[in-house]
């Protein structure tokens, strides 16, 4: 069994009287765990409750079996944090900034500044690390926010929005630091986003929350397939045929793409019960198989569920 980075049982936030979040249960494993949600889902508010920035109404989050209530201090020295906003210094250099970040999380300076060049040499700022942060492009501020996360070599990185407002280039190069440290370099990473190819380039693990409840959350690879109960069937026959074969078969046939038809297999029913339809119709079977899923239609139908749910139909 995957040991837990957190544990959240029955968490409440709210501001005033509105409810940001509300989760019974959530567990993150290791690995590279994307947190999906729309704008406003409550995403950021989980990660500042975990972080220790939000106090929680009620309910108990737990960081490496400890509480952050209790335990916040020793917890922000395994964990680093890039934040949506910009909270570096355009005054100072890359140098002292992230050095500076690598004291507040308790090393030496000695330490925290050897550990600031070899960060700064690994997000690509080496060459860079003395110009005053004001000076740099969006992309390179992003990477000097990744670099202060990873100065105390954390365990367990959240980012919040990492790609947002990045160009095509300093977009592919933050995600290919992000998938590196997760999957070279052993680091847990929750990644927080609305982007959808983000989470798909990167992520094992995904987690959907809609109206701050959670809605999926598995492995990617299991959520589309067990999303994914959608066939389509190529013939070469009568295609009304085929359709009344189908709908007699209880398959609720409709028309797909390039001609073909589409089918929910339904959960006690098997391939070979398609097969035999379409023969029973006279056509000759050409093509059976999944129709491609993909992860936006899993993310639309968990927020459809939660507004389906809000609306109390």
């Amino acid at each position: 069994m995957t040991e837990s980075t957190v544990d959240i049982k029955g968490l409440r936030v709210a501001y005033d009287d509105f409810v940001a979040l509300d989760l019974e249960e959530l567990s993150l494993g290791r690995g590279a765990i994307g947190l999906l949600g729309p704008n406003g889902a409550g995403k950021s508010t989980l990660l500042r409750t975990i972080l220790g920035f939000r106090r929680p109404r009620q309910g108990s989050v737990k960081l490496f079996g400890l509480e952050v209530s209790e335990h916040l201090l020793q917890i922000r020295q395994r964990i680093g944090y890039v934040p949506e906003n910009d909270v570096t210094s355009p005054s100072s250099s890359a140098v002292s900034f992230v050095s500076y970040c690598g004291e507040l999380c308790g090393m030496s300076r000695t330490d925290a500044l050897q550990s600031t060049h070899q960060v700064l040499n690994y997000v690509g700022l080496g060459d860079e690390r003395y110009r005053k942060i004001g000076t740099y492009s969006l992309g390179m501020r992003q990477r000097v926010k990744l670099a202060q996360a990873l100065v105390h070599d954390p365990e367990l990185v959240f980012l919040d929005e990492p790609t947002n407002g990045l160009d095509p280039k300093a977009r592919l190069e933050m995600l290919r630091l992000i998938r590196e440290l997760a999957h070279e370099r052993g680091v847990t990473v929750v990644l927080s986003t609305h982007l959808l190819p983000d989470v798909e380039a990167i992520c094992d693990e995904v987690v959907v929350i809609a109206a701050g409840k959670k809605r999926r959350q598995g492995r990617l690879e299991d959520l589309l397939a067990a999303a994914n109960r959608r066939y389509e069937v190529g013939f070469v026959g009568d295609a009304e045929a085929v359709s009344r074969a189908l709908d007699g078969a209880g398959f609720a046939a409709r028309p797909g793409r390039e001609g073909r038809l589409e089918l929910e297999l339904g959960e006690h029913r098997s391939p070979s019960d398609v097969v035999l339809a379409v023969r029973e119709a006279g056509a000759e079977l050409r093509h059976l198989g999944p129709v491609t899923q993909r992860l936006e239609e899993v993310f639309l139908a968990a927020v459809k569920e939660q507004e389906v749910a809000r609306a109390g139909v």
